[in-house]
């Protein structure tokens, strides 16, 4: 975590822009002087040695200088150390809806945006309290396991949108279950459940969810947010989202539910509109809660940060006292101001430097997730992760790694975005490779076999040598002929032959992904041969000759559950 030990001191930086309006004043007083000896393109002429462009870089360096010692004063500092501290407090899990109906414009800028700038503000009123995030539409997922790190939390806001979940509609009763199993174990403590939602509940069950919750003492607030004459839904383009029979689908909010829901979990609804009455009422009802000692993590013991400083101001005084108002006669054909030269000093200036502290930031934050992975601490490894994609959203190692872990923690859906993005910046084939093997082993462990043989398709292109792709593929193809053909008679012991090559696979897989992530490019202690692939792919394929009458039937049952309502 970065800080100033000394905030006070950046207030000298307002003197920047003074000494920049105070050298333009300079610079116009001074060519109003030349122009009264005659004209410009003739004193240019009788002054050779004079050059136009290095008083400008000089002050250019001074000015820099002077910033970049300010933030030295300052006392730019890191943690370095982690400790837990107890404070009293509650825990708090939102639970965030992000079903496409939250892009509805009658709330300003648009039901989601409005949801994520009161989460936000509702975290900046917490100070002792431990929150979690929990997004949900079809399905739901774990954004922020429980935590009182509060920069997280709001650094995990930014990254939200309904392409994090691949099943749309709107499950609250899964976002309400999922939230009671991610509270602590501490007894004796205040805890609420915040869903903010429009509060069309596609799926039902969400009262029985509610009374569960209160049941264990967990209190459930339901923030209503939308019009309750309804809004269509933007899709971006121009157009708004359609029905299955063309008709321009209106969302409006369901108050109806939303307090019998809140009644049953013995919380409070609030309707969310264009004011901050929603926010103060809700900071009302949570200081009614009983406060607990929480353990909090902390960070305890910061190291300075100004030696970097100080190099980089003691550098660029030594370039400013090297270079000189008029040109040196004898580096005359030495230019460092040709309109070529400017762009190249400009860019090293004011680009290089901040990228390599960037980078720095970045590459900390991924070896410490891969430190967690190894663990088999995969939440904590997310938010490293995700710290990493904060200070560099363009890093495609830390995009892969996030995908690993979020895949290991079962959010296949989330991870296939993450693995999506990074093979969109990947520029190494052999890492390319490895992005769409996983994205296709998700795909086939969800049967959505046609998705799987396109990612094993890519992954060959870039790595023709991989064997276990090259199974994969064929295994696939194979599994998607006999869900269009039919089923068979010997179905459940084929079943048991898939879910042992299914648990081998995902052994492979848990082995290989450990070592990506420690950035290793040897190859796994055993590799299946050519030969052997082509075995084991026949004999499965005699297997399954005999499965052809009642693999429908069993396709059906294990079929993902599809929506209606897709919104």
């Amino acid at each position: 975590m970065f800080r100033f030990e000394d905030p006070i001191y950046l207030w000298l930086l307002l003197a920047v822009p003074l000494l920049m309006f105070t050298r333009f004043i300079g610079y116009r007083q001074r060519r109003r002087k030349f122009k009264k000896f005659g004209d410009m393109a003739l004193l240019c002429q009788l002054m050779p040695d004079v050059s136009k462009y290095r008083p400008t870089a000089k002050f250019c360096l001074m000015t820099l200088a002077y910033s970049l010692l300010v933030l030295l004063l300052a006392r730019p500092q890191m943690g370095s150390k982690i400790t837990n501290e107890k404070r009293n407090g509650i825990e708090t899990i939102i639970c965030l809806d992000i079903s496409n109906s939250m892009l509805a414009e009658d709330v300003t800028p648009s039901r989601l945006e409005k949801s994520k700038l009161l989460v936000e503000n509702l975290v900046d009123h917490f100070t002792n309290d431990k929150i979690g995030l929990i997004v949900f539409a079809g399905d739901a997922f774990v954004q922020l396991p429980i935590t009182s790190d509060y920069v997280s939390a709001k650094m995990f806001l930014h990254s939200i949108n309904p392409s994090m979940i691949a099943v749309q509609g709107t499950d609250i009763a899964h976002a309400i279950n999922l939230s009671m199993n991610s509270f602590t174990q501490q007894e004796k403590i205040g805890r609420a459940i915040i869903l903010i939602t429009d509060g069309e509940d596609h799926e039902g069950g969400a009262l029985e969810a509610a009374k569960a919750a209160n049941k264990k003492g967990i209190n459930v607030f339901i923030l209503g947010i939308g019009d309750l004459k309804g809004a269509p839904i933007p899709l971006g383009n121009g157009d708004y989202l359609t029905d299955a029979s063309g008709r321009t689908v209106m969302t409006a909010l369901n108050e109806d539910m939303c307090r019998q829901v809140a009644q049953a979990g013995s919380g409070t609804y609030i309707h969310v509109d264009n004011t901050r009455s929603a926010q103060e009422k809700l900071n009302d009802e949570l200081t009614r809660l009983q406060k607990g000692e929480t353990n909090a993590v902390i960070y305890s013991e910061y190291d300075e940060q100004f030696q970097a400083f100080g190099i980089i101001v003691l550098l660029l005084l030594i370039i400013e006292v090297c270079i000189l108002e008029a040109r040196n006669p004898l580096l005359k054909n030495i230019s460092l101001f040709r309109r070529k030269d400017r762009v190249v000093v400009s860019v090293t200036l004011f680009i290089f430097l901040p990228l390599m502290s960037q980078a720095q930031t970045d590459r900390q934050s991924i070896r410490t997730g891969n430190k967690h992975y190894r663990q088999q601490v995969y939440d904590k490894a997310e938010v490293d992760y995700r710290k990493a994609l904060a200070a560099n959203p363009r890093n495609p190692q830390a995009m892969y790694n996030l995908g690993c872990a979020l895949m290991s923690q079962q959010k296949d859906s989330a991870a296939i975005v993450q693995f999506e993005n990074a093979g969109k910046m990947e520029t190494s084939s052999r890492r390319k490779a490895m992005i769409y093997h996983n994205i296709g082993w998700i795909c086939q462990k969800h049967q959505m076999f046609g998705e799987a043989i396109e990612a094993y398709k890519e992954s060959l292109r870039n790595n023709p040598d991989d064997n276990e792709t090259r199974y994969n593929l064929a295994l696939c193809k194979r599994q998607q002929k006999n869900q269009q053909n039919g089923g068979g008679q010997n179905n459940k012991d084929n079943q048991n032959k898939q879910q042992q090559q299914q648990q081998q696979q995902n052994q492979q897989q848990d082995n290989k992904d450990q070592q990506k992530n420690q950035q290793q490019q040897s190859q796994p202690q055993e590799q299946m041969s050519k030969e052997n692939a082509e075995q084991l792919l026949n004999a499965a394929m005699q297997e399954e000759k005999q499965t052809q009458q009642r693999m429908k039937e069993a396709q059906r049952r294990q079929s993902r559950r599809k929506l209606d309502k897709n919104w």
